[in-house]
């Protein structure tokens, strides 16, 4: 079998709006592949995630130092030669060029859906911090990738699976490449 692993390390940052499926996909993603997975949800401090359980979105300031805290995980990933999926919302352009600026090891999987697919996803989940009424200011701040950023786009009305698969072929990984 041929190894799954690029020639240089690189890191995958799966991101979306709350409910759109990154924390699964990636996951998943991450096992098929054999790379080390981390959720961007376990990055933010208890101030955050209290704010956000109490419906309010945190603002541009409060998100930066968790980006950064991010950002230095997935250098570190990349210094130590690590193959690596992360589940990060990465809304606005500008968070994303935190992730990822001069970093051409890394690339974007953008889960893209409909509000009534993943306002039904959100109503349905339990135990999860960021609560449905937050949906309107992620649907707000999101800015979509754009040709520049060379996104990896699926849409998330297939089965977690089928999108895992479809991410694996946009990577040129020959699914017979991929663990499980």
């Amino acid at each position: 079998m041929t190894d799954p692993r690029p020639a240089a390390p690189t890191v995958l940052v799966v991101m979306g709006v709350s409910g759109s499926g990154k924390s699964t996909v990636a996951a998943l993603l991450a096992e098929r592949l054999g790379w080390t997975f981390a959720d961007g949800d376990d990055f933010h401090t208890a101030d955050s995630i209290a704010r956000m359980r109490g419906g309010h979105p945190l603002d541009d300031a409060a998100r930066q130092p968790w980006l950064e805290r991010i950002r230095t995980w997935i250098d570190g990933r990349l210094a130590a030669g690590e193959n690596a999926v992360i589940a990060c919302s990465a809304l606005k352009r500008a968070y994303r060029r935190t992730l990822i600026d001069g970093t051409a090891r890394v690339r974007l999987v953008f889960l893209e859906g409909s509000r009534d697919i993943i306002q039904s996803r959100v109503r349905a989940r339990h135990g999860h911090f960021m609560p449905a009424t937050l949906l309107d200011s992620q649907f707000a701040a999101l800015e979509p990738p754009g040709p520049d950023e060379a996104p990896i786009t699926v849409g998330i009305e297939e089965s977690p699976d089928a999108i895992v698969a479809a991410v694996a072929a946009q990577l040129d990984i020959p699914a017979d490449d991929v663990c499980g």
